[in-house]
């Protein structure tokens, strides 16, 4: 596959500086000039696919890996971030944006965090409630610092994933009952007896210390049985790589450190149960169905299509999707894209997208060609699930999963079955926020976007009250 010309000069210098080399050392063992590695290394001048190759080679390097272009969630976080009407007298071109990101990555987020501090600053302000006695308005909520966090980390924790294959390995987890492996697991090694909840108590998990009771609710399906289980594994087995982990982040709060703690027991839990290579293959073979995956390893189908999000194992990398959850008032709650696709931070998701079609046609999968503004085509999946606990009285929350890849990656997809994946008119338009969507005639949309002029013609009622110049 030809590819086009990359600017990598960032990734180059610090794959170098890794190896404590020279310019004129580095240069000398991949065959080029110095001048033209410092060029590289400048973005003075693109890599060749000859010097790709060839770091390939001498480096043991994953091809792909160095050369998948910008950072996109980085980029799409800055693109949105400087298209507030805040910096309405400047707008950067894509290359600027991307030369920013590429060579200057740390000033890019100290930029995103000011304007998240600004948005925030600003929303309080409108209010003018008591929030003003409570944290200052321009600090960046504990929630956010830690989504954000495993965003720009990719979803995939390299340390905790391995760590979890590992003990898996040991377990003999993987496919088929994963119960009695785990309880077992917690029995013998760290002397907790596992027993069932009473029928009133709505704590879905709950660990006595003290007698080294584990109590998980009589009512949880046997997927959040099992995964419950797995998080009490890594609250103990897992605690040292967790740390090393939180004091590398840098949160900047006690209240940061401990949600993220919360996010990284998890992300061993669902690593455990369903482990990395094992997962992995099962999703090639069975071509991403993803009920068939829960079936094949007893988990439910929000797990799974988490998990399909973060197999981004460097040099085992698996097919870059979207993934999303999103409530039935379009809140996303869950959000990761390893593909170009990125879904805004701020403001609800573009309404022409399935997922909120999801809700009317609950128990179904359904599928959507779709295309955003920059051209990109992509093939969309999304089904409706319950959670919460059992009975009449119990609270149901009701979410849509949403999971999808560009449609280059369409053939691993047991949903492109059937579909004319080459008829362009099959492709729905849909962007990824009304404020940022730059298309001027759809009727769906909710707001005007930002740093675009309207004008309106009191002669003439079209679908839209206004036309966007």
């Amino acid at each position: 596959m030809a590819i086009g010309k990359l600017f990598i000069g960032r990734k180059v210098r610090e794959l170098r500086q890794a190896s404590h080399a020279t310019q004129a050392q580095f240069a000398d063992k991949i065959g080029i000039s110095t001048s033209y590695l410092n060029q590289i290394e400048n973005n003075q001048r693109p890599i060749s696919a000859a010097v790709l190759l060839a770091l390939a080679e001498k480096f043991g390097i994953d091809i792909a890996e160095l050369s998948s272009g910008q950072n996109d969630r980085l980029l799409s976080a800055l693109t949105e971030a400087l298209s507030d009407p805040l910096f309405e007298q400047y707008s950067p071109s894509l290359q600027e944006l991307k030369l920013v990101t590429q060579n200057a990555p740390g000033l890019a987020h100290a930029l995103i965090d000011c304007h998240q501090a600004y948005r925030r600053n600003s929303e309080q302000l409108a209010s003018y409630d008591d929030r003003f006695g409570g944290a200052a308005p321009n600090e960046t909520t504990s929630y956010d610092e830690v989504r954000d966090f495993f965003h720009f980390v990719d979803n995939y924790i390299h340390e905790l994933d391995v760590e979890a294959e590992n003990l898996a390995a040991e377990l003999k987890l993987g496919e088929g009952d994963n119960h009695a492996a785990l309880s077992a697991c917690l029995d013998r090694r760290y002397g907790v007896r596992v027993v069932r909840g009473e029928a009133g108590d709505e704590a879905i998990r709950r660990f006595d210390p003290a007698s080294r009771i584990l109590t998980i609710s009589r009512y949880a399906a046997a997927p959040t049985r099992d995964f419950q289980l797995a998080v009490q594994i890594a609250q103990m087995h897992a605690v040292p790589k967790i740390e090393q982990v939180l004091k590398q982040a840098g949160f900047r709060t006690e209240e940061a450190m401990e949600i993220c703690r919360l996010g990284l027991e998890n992300y061993f839990a669902g690593a455990l149960v369903l482990p990395y290579r094992i997962f992995q293959q099962a999703a090639r073979d069975l071509r991403h169905d993803v009920e068939l995956l829960a079936a094949r390893f007893g988990a439910s189908l929000e797990q799974v299509c988490h998990r399909l999000s973060t197999l981004q194992r460097p040099g085992l990398k698996g097919a870059p999707i979207f993934f999303a959850r999103i409530d039935r008032a379009g809140n996303i709650t869950k959000r990761h894209s390893a593909a170009r696709l990125q879904f805004a931070r701020f403001g609800a998701a573009c309404p022409l997208w399935n997922a909120h079609q999801a809700f009317e046609m609950p128990g179904r999968i359904i599928r959507q060609l779709a295309e955003t503004p920059d051209g990109v085509r992509y093939l969309c999946v999304a089904t409706q699930v319950n959670k919460g606990s059992v009975g009449f009285r119990a609270s149901q929350p009701s979410y849509a999963l949403a999971l999808g890849c560009e449609i280059s990656y369409a053939d691993q997809f047991v949903y492109a079955d059937g579909l004319d994946l080459n008829n362009r008119a099959a492709y729905d338009p849909i962007g990824i926020s009304c404020r940022i969507c730059e298309r001027t005639k759809c009727t769906s949309r909710a707001v005007p976007p930002l740093k675009r002029k309207l004008v309106v013609d009191h002669r003439v009622r079209n679908p839209m009250p206004y036309e966007i110049e």
